[in-house]
Formats: structure tokens, sequence, C-alpha cells
């Protein structure tokens, strides 16, 4: 057997460096030293000079510890989904990390433009520019907070990280414009141009990924017989003009747009003078540029719904049935199974609705309408429709402006 030499010295060389001996002090404590030198020992916690983001994967999964010791900010992960992790800032500060779907929101809902009342037909009734929000958290009115370029109707509204967007829009006297213009969440600043659509286009419906806006459809009055089929997208990081990437399975305006987390979807819509309405359902995906294709039917052939979105399901809250018959019907549609949309609730007006509906992770939102005959009374209620529980919408504020046809969006 072989008899290792033992050096006294080696007894003596203590410290934290390699291959040193940790000596505890006189009150028996171990010298401090990094805790991931000590092997197969996970703390769970990491030091660093700044915050973790949705991709920062923990290795101790749910529970695991992020400080980040330049700004003094504490984060626990409370979902642990590789590339999609949520952390949860549990110091005093503010602002937790999570993955960002780019189609509901959590704190406001937005509108911007409208028209007042539209019959019978008279194409100099007073459009606005104004833009308004309205809490998510609270039932209350919705107070004025910056304007458009220009007084518009009908202009599709869309949901970026950090702005809202107002794509195309009809103006006076059947004319349309093709301007992509935004507005800051977090000022008041009045909006401002960043693109253009392909064309001046009205009555279009629109969804929202997380990178780009969707201008779905839509309609202008040269001739007045003509809509459009055209899927185009505009990016929410540059500011660009829209491209054409795919077409509707039916050329229709005045639909109702919503978004999943990973397709959009177009409902209902018309194909102009003379006017054919349609039942079906189209989607078509983010990921790729490509046509939509006919997945749904909804509960009945119409046109105007004002579009909302939960996680799991589309909605169509109003619209109307042959002009100017207007409805309450509040009708939703599975992502999941592609089937067709069922009848879940009433509005409280038979409305012909809006070009766009705001969504919150818990309710959609339908702000401002008209009605149909014999009033064609615009309205400036905000309602609400719970997507846990099927029901009736019910009112929670006003507008600040007496108009219908507005563009929404939400943060």
């Amino acid at each position: 057997m072989a008899i290792n030499k033992l050096d006294i010295s080696m007894m003596e060389d203590v410290g934290t460096s390699a291959n040193q001996l940790l000596q505890r002090d006189g009150s028996g404590n171990i010298p401090a030293v990094d805790g991931s030198q000590i092997i197969n020992a996970d703390t769970g916690f990491t030091t660093s000079t700044s915050d973790p983001a949705i991709d920062t994967n923990p290795s101790g999964g749910v529970g695991s510890l992020w400080y980040n010791k330049t700004g003094g900010e504490m984060y626990v992960c409370t979902d642990a989904t590789a590339g999609a992790n949520v952390w949860t800032n549990v110091g005093a500060g503010t602002g937790d990390v999570e993955p960002y779907t780019g189609f509901q929101g959590l704190t406001f809902g937005y509108s911007s433009g409208g028209v007042g009342n539209t019959w019978p037909g008279n194409s100099n009734i007073p459009r606005v520019d104004v833009t308004e929000k309205f809490s998510f958290t609270s039932d209350a009115d919705a107070t004025d907070v910056s304007n458009l370029l220009a007084a518009l109707k009908e202009g599709v509204g869309l949901r970026g990280r950090t702005h809202g967007y107002v794509a195309g829009g009809g103006t006076a006297a059947s004319g349309q414009i093709n301007v992509i213009q935004r507005f800051s969440y977090s000022s008041t600043s009045n909006a401002t141009d960043v693109g253009d659509l392909l064309v001046a286009i009205h009555y279009a419906n629109g969804s929202s990924s997380v990178t780009h806006g969707y201008n779905q459809g839509g309609a202008h009055w040269n001739p007045p017989t003509y809509v459009q089929d055209v899927i185009e997208k505009f990016s929410f990081v540059a500011s660009a003009n829209s491209t054409d990437v795919g077409n509707l399975t039916i050329a229709r305006g005045y639909c109702a747009g919503t978004t999943s987390t990973t397709h959009g979807y177009t409902a209902g819509g018309y194909s102009g003078l003379p006017t054919t309405r349609y039942n079906r359902i189209d989607k078509y995906p983010f990921a790729t540029d490509t046509n939509a294709t006919d997945v749904a039917d909804m509960t009945a052939v119409k046109q105007g719904g004002s579009g909302a979105s939960s996680t799991t399901h589309g909605y169509s809250m109003g619209g109307y049935l042959s002009s100017p018959y207007g409805m309450s019907d509040i009708e939703k549609w599975s992502y999941a199974s592609d089937a067709n949309a069922t009848d879940v609730g009433d509005l409280i007006n038979s409305d012909r609705g809006v070009c766009s509906g705001s969504s919150s992770t818990t309710h959609g939102y339908k702000v401002g309408t008209y009605d149909g005959w014999p009033t064609a009374a615009v309205r400036y209620t905000i309602e609400k429709v719970s997507f846990a529980t099927d029901g009736n919408s019910t009112d929670v504020g006003d507008s600040t402006v007496d108009v219908g046809k507005r563009a929404c969006s939400q943060v």
C-alpha cells in the first residue's frame, strides 16, 4: 500500500483560492465564497447587472430568484415555459417580465375617430379626430387623450407594444385615406404618419401579431362596388409601408377582425353594392405569408360586427343582417377546433357595429356604434362582455363623443 506524504505546510495553506483549505473564522463562519463554486448546490438564485427576459430560462424552474444588483430589482419566476418565462417583480420596483401577446391589453382600451348619425346616407356628417382611452381595471367613462391626423371613420385599430395604430379610414364624402398613423400609449401626443397601406381603404378589419399589424379586406368608392381580398401587413418596429402577404377566401369589407396567438381572423362581411353578405370565418397564420382558409361559419349571414379576442375564442358583437336592421347577438368561435360560432349573449341594444373592438385579458369591449331602423341612433356607450362566462353585455361607461364606427386598440 502506498503511503502519501503529508506536508505540514499544506495544512497552513488556507484561503478561498484554488487548492486552498477553507478555514472557519473565530465565530465558526465559513469565509465568503461564490455559490456557483459549490458543486451540486443549486441555489436557484442569480445575481446580475441586468433584468431577466422572457427567454431567460432558469435551471431551477418556478421559484427561481433573480437579483439585479445594479437596478435593485428582484424577480421570481412564476411560469417556467422555455422562451416564454414569466418573471414577477417582488421588490419595490414595477414592471413584470412576461410574454407580450400582441392582442390583449392589461390597463386601457383606446378608440379613435368616428362619425355621427349616418342615416339616411348623409355623406357630409361630421367625422371626428379624437382618440380616447378607458380603463380595463375599473368601469368608468373614457377620457380624451390625443388627436388623429384628420377626422375619419372606419379606420382599423391595431395594437403595438408601445403604440396604438389606425390604418386607413373614411374621410368626408366618399373619400378614403391609405395612411398608417400611430399614437403613444405613454403620452398624450397626437398621432403621426408612419407609413401607407397599398391603397386608400375603409371598412377593413385587422389583427395584431407580436411584431406586425394586419389590414384585411376593405372597400373604397371608386367604383362603389369595389371591395378587396388583400391581406397586408406592416411592421410595428420600423416606420414603413405595408406589404401584400396573402388573400382572404373572398373579397369583402365590414368584417369583424380577431386575433389568436398564432393567427388572424376575419368574420362575416359584405361584397359591396349590390350587397351580398357572408357568414364565413377565415383565418391565416402569422408565421407564414400565405392566403387565408375558410374554417368555420357564423350563426348568421351578417356584416358590421365588432371583433374581440380571448386567448381561446374569437368574438363578434352586433352587426346587421340586412340594412338598416341591426342585431344584438354576441357570438364566439373556438380557435383550437375551427368549429362554427355559437350565440352566447346579447348586447344592450341592436347595434350595427364598429370596425373593431378592444380586448382585455378578461373582457371584450364595444365602443360606440349606431343601431338600425327606425332611429339609426348613434350610441356612445362602452359595453363589455365576459370571456369567462357566456352572457349579455353590461354598460360600463360612455365615450367623450357621440359617434360610431371607431377604430379600437388596447394596452
